[in-house]
Formats: C-alpha cells, structure tokens, sequence
C-alpha cells in the first residue's frame, strides 16, 4: 500500500465515512430525529463501524470501551439506551441502568469469550474450586457476571489481581486464557485459567509482526492482552483499547503497528491526527499482509438496523431483576475499587 493509499484509508476511518451514500445520510437523519423523539441517547464500542461511532459523536452519546459506556448510559439522561456493540454490552448497560429501557440494532451480535463461558458449565467449574476468588472479564453474560465476586475490564484486570493476590488469595480467571496468562505472568497470582479466547485477537501472530517491524522499523506495537503471549511480547505497549488510544498519544513515536480491531483506528486517528496507524496482520506471512482484524459481530451494528430497533423498540435488552442484582455486586465492586485506586 503506498503512502497515498494509507492516508486515504486513514482520512476514511478518522472521519467516520463522512462520504455516504443518499440512502445513509437519510438513515443518519431518521435516526438523529428517533434518538430526540424517544428520548435516547447512542452509546457505541470502539469496535463498530466508524460511521456509527460517529453519528453517536454527533448526537451526544458516546465511544467508549464497554463499560464506560454502560456507566456513560446510567449517568446520562436519556430514558432510552440504543447500545451499538455485542449482547453482553447490552446487558451490563441493563445492569447498571435497570428502570431505562436498553435497545440494541441487533441480538444476533454476541463474541466470542462469552459464547464460551457458559453460565452452568461455569458454576461447575467454580464449585470444583472454592478455595478461589472468582474474577471474570467483563466480555461475559449477566449469568455468569452473577456468578463472580469481580468483573474486571481490561484497564483494571491487573490491578485488582495484584490485590487479590497481596491477600493471599488465588484466582479463577475467566473467560480469556490470553488475558488471564497476562495477568497471572504480570502479577505472579495463583491464577486457575478458563479456556476460552477471543476470535479477532487470537489471530494475530508474532511472524506477521515481526515481518511488518522490518518494513517499519521505527513503529511501536500497541497490543491488546488478549492476544497470544507471543504478540505480548513483541509490545511496546499492552493494553485495554482506551490505553491503546492514549500510548499512541504519549509515545513520540510517528508510526504505530496496532493489534487490535481495527475500529479504534477511528478515534485513535482523532487523538494522533499527524500519526500514521498501520494495522497489525492476523493472516499470512508477507511484511505486506494487511488483516481485516474487524469483529464479524460487531459489524452487524449498522444505520438500517439501528433506525428500524430505535423506531420500533426493538430487540430490547432485559436482565431478571434478581440476576442483575446478583451481577451488580462484582460490578459495583469493581467500580469502587477503580475509584479508590485509580
């Protein structure tokens, strides 16, 4: 890709593809004016497609990792969530916010680490060891955020580990084992690990990496933790998507080699406007390899099915009262720790 090719692609993520067809800007309007006549607020994941991180930009709402959106939802005023993400995103915002109403474009949108944690095989699991702590990322469903005594996010997983284990207590991590392998390396815990991994980040290999170092020498590499420790280990940075976006802000560097979805480059590209984002290579072994890195889930969040669930109530989020009562205490846990320590 020529220098050429690589700043148009980048102008097109930064500006969130402000060259639209009639079809969409029309469903950009119908859904601004939706979002006043109902009451609602958009609040997108740094995963989704930059038009819609934009369009929540304009009316609002928010881009943010998942549960600064949820917070972001139960802080604003609006009566009515539309959440542009995957399911369990849908549902934490529920958690946090349960008299608003929660829609989401789709309920066919899920991930991964949640498919692969299921709640009962999980309860067995935790029953096996109840010596252990029990902490689960927060990419999990409410049943099994119901199950824990923390949910963790990325930004925080090592910190509150690292607490836990100066207690004196082992952990039950789920559902990232790359995640999990992380912390357990970096804060040296007991940490029983669940098997489970992320479809996008579990592609990206060292090789690749390493072959696009000798193209760009002087880039940094900015790697989400839950890829393989392999790529881990090529990193100038590991971290959540909201310290991704700020290393890339902190590091002088001019060039950065990003493992993660390539959907950040949106508001990445906002922060670093003179910086050049090259996205890291999920496939093959050419230096020239560019990957799609992009969540197939996140990507069914789009204008038409946005418009038609904010129109219609559709696929509206609920969470048994009971359950997210359950699932809000490792939450609000969570959040009391980040506010004592962060």
């Amino acid at each position: 890709m020529t220098q050429a090719a690589r700043k148009l692609v980048q102008e097109h993520l930064a500006h969130g593809h402000q060259h639209l067809s009639a079809d969409d800007e029309a469903l950009k309007a119908r859904i601004k004016q939706l979002l006043i006549d109902k009451n609602a607020v958009l609040v997108a994941h740094y995963y989704t497609d930059p038009v819609i991180q934009a369009l929540a930009e304009e009316t609002g709402g928010c881009v943010s990792d998942s549960l600064e959106m949820a917070r972001f939802g139960r802080d604003h005023d609006a009566e009515t969530l539309i959440v542009a993400g995957v399911k369990f995103m849908g549902e934490t915002a529920k958690i946090l916010t349960p008299h608003k109403k929660v829609l989401m474009p789709t309920l066919e949108a899920t991930c991964s680490l949640d498919i692969g944690c299921p709640a009962e095989e999980f309860a067995e699991f935790c029953a096996q060891h109840p010596d252990r702590e029990v902490v689960v990322y927060a990419n999990t469903s409410a049943a099994v955020k119901a199950k824990a005594d923390w949910v963790v996010t990325s930004s925080i997983a090592l910190k509150v580990v690292e607490h836990l284990s100066d207690q004196g207590k082992k952990v039950i991590w789920a559902p990232d084992k790359h995640l999990g392998s992380y912390v357990q390396k970096e804060t040296g815990a007991d940490v029983l690990l669940w098997d489970s991994a992320c479809i996008v980040h579990e592609e990206f290999k060292a090789k690749g990496i390493l072959d696009l170092k000798h193209v760009y020498p002087d880039a940094a590499v900015l790697v989400h933790p839950e890829s393989p420790e392999s790529v881990v280990e090529l990193a100038d940075h590991v971290g959540s998507t909201s310290q991704i976006i700020q290393a890339a802000k902190d590091l002088d560097n001019e060039q950065f080699i990003v493992a993660t979805d390539q959907g950040i480059f949106y508001k990445m590209q906002q922060e670093v406007p003179t910086k050049e984002l090259i996205i890291a290579p999920t496939a093959g072994s050419g230096a020239t390899c560019r990957s799609c890195a992009n969540c197939p889930w996140m990507a069914m969040n789009a204008l038409d099915n946005l418009a038609d669930a904010l129109e219609n109530d559709l696929n509206e989020i609920h969470v048994d009262p009971a359950l997210g009562e359950q699932a809000m205490r490792p939450l609000q846990r969570m959040l009391d720790f980040a506010k004592a320590n962060l």
